[in-house]
């Protein structure tokens, strides 16, 4: 079951304008510091961890928003200070802090408290499907008398929240386009440095991100069978509605029997915001769960997977920047279309064979593992396609938005030469 809509999250928020009222009045009062606030929508993980570590070396002053015990331990567990981010304590931080860094929305840290701040939006993907502004999912409302007018209230919020972005890294130029088009930004405001999330699929040998990863996917999942190939899937959300990619019963007993014949295990990861019932009627060590509950971030421990299942994620570019092939099973793709729609066709991205059901993806699945030269023929396919949207892969990313950030106005940390 879906746990959130844009719908329902838009309802919200209209009920919630006197509070936003009542927080941007504040905030000009409140004068800003120097410090650093950091938030994340899925965790203590993505962008926005990668450059809290690097602003933190630097010497700078931060601090992490937490809504969960989870990410207030997965923090204290790197050394990071935390504040709850909902109440006064997390208004507060937010209100005071010189720079914010979020990767979902500015609900990642205080939502009341952040006008005025050099805001950075570090955003958690390349993307595939429409996004904020180009998507019209994005302005949804319930369907009550006057719901038309709500969704244009909605769009200018949205709209002008967006403005108060300073910095939003883009992978390359193609990237770039969507992200401006999606948040309504100027060239100004995007700049293409590569995304600091994605440095930990560039950095260092590539023999040493695998053991690193290995040993993290160890660490969180007990009893993968040794030497199995590790499959993940990565369905997305569909925005409150079923997934229908879902397996039959008959379609796990299928799905099993491959992973048993390949000596692989299915690590399935449903999107944060929604859940599918992607549980065996029977329990199986080769089927596993890898939650955002499980893990919040996925990206550290791609090295250690050999093929991904995807349907729309921008999973499908970044893991080409390891040379993993990438499968597509895409049960709805025209009504995904028709309702969500795609950055160009999504044949750009899937090829014209993309699945359409769980039968026609063990075939698939079964004919790259069996065959060396298939695999690596999905292997090149799927580094292509990233080449195309990742213009760095030299581990910098997040150097590179650190310097713009520091060429735009954000002071050198206390005590600094």
């Amino acid at each position: 079951m879906a746990s959130f809509s844009f719908g329902s999250g838009n309802a919200a928020k209209l009920l919630r304008i006197p509070l936003y009222a009542a927080g941007r009045l504040g905030t000009a009062i409140v004068p800003r510091g120097t410090r650093w606030v950091f938030g994340c929508g899925a965790g203590v993980g993505d962008g926005a961890l990668a450059l809290q570590r690097l602003a933190a070396a630097e010497g700078h002053d931060t601090i992490w928003l937490t809504s969960t015990d989870r990410e207030r331990r997965d923090a204290a567990a790197l050394g990071i200070r935390t504040v709850p981010k909902h109440g006064l304590r997390g208004w507060w931080q937010t209100a005071r802090a010189g720079v914010l860094v979020v990767t979902h929305g500015l609900g990642d840290v205080n939502r009341y408290a952040n006008g005025g701040a050099f805001l950075v939006q570090l955003w958690h993907g390349i993307p595939l499907k429409r996004i904020g502004l180009d998507s019209p999912a994005t302005t949804q409302v319930p369907d009550v008398p006057g719901s038309g007018v709500l969704r244009r209230i909605v769009a200018i919020l949205y709209r002008g929240a967006a403005q108060r972005i300073r910095v939003l890294p883009a992978a390359s130029h193609r990237s770039r386009g969507r992200l401006e088009s999606a948040f309504g930004l100027g060239s100004d405001r995007v700049v293409v440095t590569g995304e600091p999330r994605v440095d930990v699929l560039s950095a260092g040998r590539p023999e040493e991100r695998r053991a690193t990863a290995s040993a993290l996917l160890a660490d969180v999942i007990d009893g993968i069978p040794s030497g199995a190939r590790t499959i993940l899937y990565a369905p997305t959300w569909r925005d409150g509605a079923a997934d229908p990619a879902v397996p039959s019963a008959a379609q796990w007993v299928e799905i099993i029997r491959a992973l048993e014949a390949t000596d692989s295990v299915l690590l399935v990861r449903s999107h944060p915001l929604g859940a599918g019932a992607y549980t065996p009627p029977l329990p199986s060590r080769r089927v596993r769960m890898l939650g955002s509950d499980v893990l919040p971030d996925v990206t550290p421990v791609l090295p250690a997977v050999e093929v991904l299942v995807t349907d729309y994620s921008s999973l499908a570019y970044d893991v080409g920047l390891l040379g993993m092939p990438v499968l597509y099973l895409a049960p709805d793709v025209e009504e995904y279309a028709r309702t969500r729609g795609f950055y160009g066709g999504y044949g750009e991205v899937a090829g014209a064979d993309a699945a359409r059901s769980w039968d026609d993806l063990i075939a698939q699945l079964r004919g790259i593992l069996d065959d060396e030269r298939a695999y690596a023929e999905r292997a090149a396919r799927s580094a292509r396609l990233s080449e195309t949207m990742h213009a760095f892969r030299d581990g910098g990313n997040t150097r590179r938005v650190y310097d713009v950030m520091r060429a735009r106005g954000v002071p050198a940390p206390e005590g600094a030469a």
